[in-house]
Formats: C-alpha cells, sequence, structure tokens
C-alpha cells in the first residue's frame, strides 16, 4: 500500500476523440518535437463528464494532463444497464486504437479490467476505486472517503436545526457504505442522538442509483418530509435530484467527489452546505504522470485525508462559522487521534 502526497499530487462501444487525438497532425509527435506522446484512454462510468460529480473529476485530471504534459487522450463511456462485455471491449477498443495507458473509472470496472489487463501484459492500467483487479500492470487509486465523510457528517450535525439528517447512497455497496459510515460517525461525533436517515437508491448488479436524478430527489424528498434538514449524497448523477429537493424544501444538501456548490446547476447551488471533496483529478493525474515519467508502479495508491486526498469544501460560506470545529476535527484524523469507521 503506498499513500501519495496531493501535490502529485451495451456491446456497441462509442469512443469519443478529445484533446489532440483528432488531429493527426499533431498526435504522433510532442509539442518539443520527435519524441511520441503519451497516449491515455479514459473510460469513463455511467454519467460520464458533465456528471458534475465522480466522471467530472477523473476528467480535471485528464484536461490538467493534456494542458500540462501534452498527452494525447480518448475518451469512452459507460451506458445503464450494459453487459459485463461492454466494458470489457470499451478497454480493448481504447487499446486497439493505441491508448496503451488506460483509466477505469470506478469499481464496475475491476472484472473487465483484470480480463483485459491480464490479456494485454504491456498495458498500464489504473482502476479508480477498486482493489480486486490486481496485477502487475495495474495501479489501483483508492480514497479514505470515510475520512472526508466523517467532515460533511460533522458539519451536517452542526447545521442541523431538527437533530435529523438524511444520507442518500447511489448503490449498495462496501464502497458507499464507507461514505455513509464516515458521515454518520461524524454526525454523532457531534450529536449523540441525532436521527440519521439512510436509502439506497438501487442494489447491485444494478448501478442506476448513479445516474437516475428523479430516484435521488424522490428519496431527499421523504427525508425531509420525516423531519431531516440536511441531505449528504453519495450517489453521481443522482445527486442532482437531492439538491431539487433542498430547494423545494427549503432545506440543505451536501455534495460529494466535486465541489459541488461551484458544478451544480446554478438555481440549487445555494442550498448545498458543503461537500466532500474526493480528488480523483489527483489520483488521475498522478498516474499519467508516473507513465509519462516512466515511474508507473502497480498496487495500491491511498489517498486519505493527510495526503490530501479529500477534503471538505467551503464555497458558498455557508460552513465558515463552524470551519474551526472542522478543522479540528481533522486534524485529530490526521493525527490518529479519531479513527474512522469503514463500515456502518
Amino acid at each position: 500500500m503506498i499513500k501519495v502526497a496531493a501535490a502529485m499530487s451495451v456491446a456497441a462501444v462509442a469512443l469519443a476523440a478529445c484533446g489532440n487525438s483528432s488531429n493527426t497532425s499533431t498526435s504522433g509527435a510532442s509539442s518539443s518535437g520527435g519524441a511520441a506522446k503519451v497516449k491515455i484512454g479514459m473510460a469513463y462510468d455511467v454519467g460520464g463528464r458533465g456528471d458534475q460529480s465522480f466522471n467530472d473529476a477523473a476528467a480535471a485530471g485528464l484536461d490538467k494532463a493534456k494542458k500540462d504534459l501534452g498527452i494525447d487522450a480518448k475518451e469512452a463511456e459507460a451506458t445503464q444497464g450494459e453487459p459485463e462485455s461492454a466494458r470489457e471491449e470499451r478497454l480493448q477498443q481504447l487499446i486497439d486504437a493505441g491508448y496503451n495507458n488506460v483509466v477505469a473509472v470506478g469499481f464496475a470496472y475491476a472484472p473487465a479490467v483484470a480480463k483485459i489487463a491480464k490479456a494485454n501484459p504491456d498495458v498500464k492500467f489504473a482502476i479508480v476505486d477498486s482493489t480486486d483487479a490486481t496485477g502487475a500492470n495495474i495501479e489501483n487509486l483508492t480514497f479514505a472517503e470515510q475520512e472526508g465523510s466523517y467532515l460533511v457528517g460533522a458539519a451536517a450535525a452542526l447545521k442541523s436545526k431538527t437533530g435529523n439528517i438524511g444520507f442518500v447512497g447511489g448503490v449498495n455497496v462496501d464502497l458507499i457504505k464507507k461514505f455513509e459510515a464516515g458521515y454518520v460517525a461524524g454526525a454523532k461525533a457531534v450529536n449523540p442522538n441525532i436521527k440519521v436517515q439512510v436509502k439506497y437508491l438501487s442494489q447491485p448488479p444494478d448501478f442506476s442509483g448513479f445516474g437516475d436524478p428523479a430516484k435521488g430527489k424522490t428519496a431527499a424528498e421523504g427525508m425531509y418530509q420525516n423531519g431531516a434538514d440536511v441531505v449528504y449524497h453519495a450517489a453521481g448523477g443522482s445527486g442532482g435530484g437531492v439538491f431539487s429537493a433542498a430547494k423545494a424544501a427549503g432545506k440543505l444538501a451536501i455534495g460529494v467527489d466535486s465541489d459541488q456548490a461551484l458544478t451544480a446547476p446554478a438555481d440549487v447551488r445555494s442550498v448545498i452546505l458543503t461537500s466532500m471533496i474526493k480528488k480523483v483529478d489527483v489520483a488521475v493525474y498522478s498516474f499519467i504522470t508516473d507513465v509519462k515519467d516512466n515511474k508507473f508502479q502497480s498496487g495500491n495508491k491511498v489517498f486519505d485525508l493527510k495526503a490530501g486526498g479529500v477534503d471538505y469544501a467551503t464555497t458558498g460560506g455557508l460552513v465558515n462559522d463552524i470551519k474551526a470545529k472542522l478543522d479540528a476535527y481533522k486534524q485529530q484524523i490526521i493525527d490518529g487521534k479519531i479513527q474512522v469507521p469503514t463500515k456502518p
């Protein structure tokens, strides 16, 4: 296990070219001339670029690498309800197109990465959010989601006037349970008697809970009607529905992965108390930099609170009055004085 610093800090498959990959006059050479460009294939989860959350965070890391490092990139996106074979084909098609460094965004790619990486030992892979796929050519990019969630759970409890808050998870899997566990622990550290309503939008193998805003809205509406005044979502694209419900109810919501007070539609940003920032962009950029510098190393890289891999957002100023308390909790976690659970 390697901890890294933040400074380093369906069967039809559609491949969308981006960056310079569609420009035949530049895709074969670097701007400095002669040397071949590093070629990165990015396989997004459901929702893809534009989900204002998890996938967009990965896209931000790719965009930074294109700007800073002059890489050549090609992107592909998962579709709702696709078979496992579609994920395998997507990865293989990126490789067949010449993109021999591949980032798979999301734990759902683990079986496909394990299979395709074994079949393509010369290709370097990074998979976000999973250690289920391992191998000499696989780097696992994982996060201490429970630590960041602890901080926003504390924020929810400090801001709640009803002593009743909510958590909406996209899919009921171990990864999302880490968000729930941290959130509940942080809230109870502030108020041991607080009520936390919990709802998951889908059960595996149904992953639609990450891309269904209508389901997110319905779940949050029920929580607000049952007395919650702050709801945290870890539901990807479904989180937009949580924000809409908060706006309609005159209550607060908490975003995830990206600083959603910056990325969500303008009409709901005012109800976003904070966001649990999961710096997928930092992890993706780290992998690409390592590949470019011939420093790729297989195995698990953990982006935790100490490494700057997770945090809470202050955009909008709604947590300014409690920031000192949140930062105190943050330091205690970094110092090891608070051990945050990973299971509810």
